[in-house]
């Protein structure tokens, strides 16, 4: 933050977003196309376009600094951001906070994960689990959601996907 006039809200810069979903028992990811700075309502209706059996995954990395995950399943979205501390920076990062209904982090508290960490239990990757990946200081938002991609079995459509956005 080079302008001392610029608010702390900065524009996002969005890594990637994919949605993945199964149908007929296979994995497809994809790159989401989102328009202008990515909302939350706007981020949901997107996956809300895709079919899937257990519903849709939105997967978003922004600017290497945090991820957040998107469940949508019929009526019903589950949210998972890997920093709630991201919500003062991120206008994104807000917007989940503000639908989980939980205070904004202050600026020296902990870098913790907030929403549901059972988002993708019942794919295959316990809540325990998930929190211990999110835990993990030395991983980038990335690493992080291609270990979740590896453990519910599409690692290689995350990787493709990924490549298709490069």
């Amino acid at each position: 933050m080079s302008d001392p006039t610029a608010s702390p809200m900065t524009s996002t810069e969005l890594d990637f977003a994919l949605a993945a979903y199964t149908e007929d028992g296979v994995w497809t990811v994809t790159p989401l196309v989102l328009r202008g700075e990515p909302d939350l309502s706007a981020l949901v209706s997107a996956l809300r376009r895709y079919p899937g059996e257990s519903g849709v995954i939105g997967m978003i990395s922004v600017d290497e600094d945090f991820f957040v995950l998107v469940r949508v399943d019929g009526g019903r979205a589950r949210l998972l951001m890997s920093d709630v501390t991201a919500a003062t920076e991120w206008p994104l990062a807000k917007q989940v906070v503000d639908e989980l209904d939980i205070p904004l982090a202050e600026d020296d508290d902990e870098q913790v994960p907030a929403g549901d960490l059972a988002i993708v239990a019942d794919l295959g990757m316990t809540a325990m689990d998930l929190g211990a990946l999110i835990d993990d200081v030395d991983l980038y938002p990335e690493e992080m959601l291609e270990e979740i991609a590896e453990a519910l079995g599409f690692a290689n459509q995350f990787h493709e996907a990924i490549e298709a956005i490069g």
